[in-house]
């Protein structure tokens, strides 16, 4: 059986298109997301279309992907990072 503290997502490293890395606890990277989606002009992938809230679609990308394309040939990235103490 795995160990829990492998899916403990204690921190995100977060990349933008200009090669800028950000370290987020999840509240952060929710909000951050929320930021991006609210400005987003694009056309949203079906399965966030189906969502009523920004929240809401925040929290589905963070549990399933790790890459939104926030313009063509552009996208952030994140990925959760344990850090050592």
């Amino acid at each position: 059986m795995a160990d829990a503290l492998l899916y403990d997502e204690e921190m995100f490293v977060f990349l933008t298109p200009d090669a800028t890395e950000t370290f987020l606890t999840p509240d952060e990277l929710l909000a951050k997301l929320k930021e991006v989606l609210a400005t987003y002009v694009g056309e949203l992938p079906r399965e966030l279309t189906k969502m009523t809230s920004a929240e809401a679609q925040a929290k589905y990308l963070i549990e399933t992907r790790c890459e939104f394309e926030t313009a063509p040939g552009e996208s952030i990235q994140w990925y959760a990072v344990r850090l050592e103490k």
